[in-house]
């Protein structure tokens, strides 16, 4: 079963591809996290990134293609993957058809824009292990340090309100013309975000097994 979530920055498809991810035992393959990881380690890829993450744009697909082409060449994705960040364009969306990847369902989380600015603007990130946690949600038992490892936590510069914003602009001219284009082949779900992470987790495992239902592979 090879799947796509689609969603805002801050929607939570993140959560929701780890939750699918665990219970299909099928890798969650998050580009956002591939891209960070190259940024701070500074390579060359990851110095080219930089650039257009700071601005809340888009990597370029050159950059973002060749790592999912590398990526699920790998031996755990023989039996299934979620692609959670991949396709960001439609551009991308061909790519990805024209290297002859199947994807069998495509689930949007849906949020309004001013939940996901409350949202993202609450995170944190330790600067050391790169654990995630939120003010609201998911807090430190300090509010500073990692639980982890005790690392500092910091606010990511593009989780400022302003970069948000940006970031949903982008995705709105960009990215969200992919549900028209998977629409078009019935293989979109979609899913309204809850308040209560758990809730949206029901509703996305009902439109799984809903399009398994109608016959999308396993």
């Amino acid at each position: 079963m090879n799947i796509i979530f689609l969603g805002a920055p801050g929607a939570g498809k993140g959560t929701q591809a780890e939750k699918v991810s665990e219970h299909y035992r099928i890798p969650a393959i998050s580009t956002g996290a591939i891209i960070r990881e190259a940024i701070k380690t500074g390579t060359e890829m990851g110095l080219a990134a930089k650039a257009y993450t700071e601005k809340g744009a888009l990597v370029p697909d050159e950059v973002v293609i060749g790592i999912i082409k590398e990526r699920l060449a790998k031996d755990d994705c023989r039996e299934g993957f979620i692609l959670d960040g991949f396709p960001r364009t439609v551009p991308q969306a061909e790519a990805l058809d024209q290297m002859g990847v199947r994807i069998d369902m495509v689930i949007s989380i849906e949020v309004e824009d001013q939940t996901i600015v409350s949202r993202m603007s609450g995170r944190r990130v330790c600067a050391d292990c790169g654990a995630s946690y939120h003010v609201e949600f998911k807090p430190s038992k300090d509010g500073k340090t990692c639980d982890a490892c005790g690392g500092a936590l910091t606010v990511r510069r593009d989780d400022s309100p302003e970069v948000v914003k940006s970031r949903l602009v982008t995705y709105h001219e960009q990215t969200e013309p992919l549900k028209a284009y998977y629409e078009k082949t019935g293989k979109l779900k979609t899913v309204i975000g809850q308040i209560e992470v758990a809730d949206t987790t029901r509703l996305t495992f009902e439109a799984i097994e809903s399009g398994l239902g109608c016959g999308a592979g396993r």
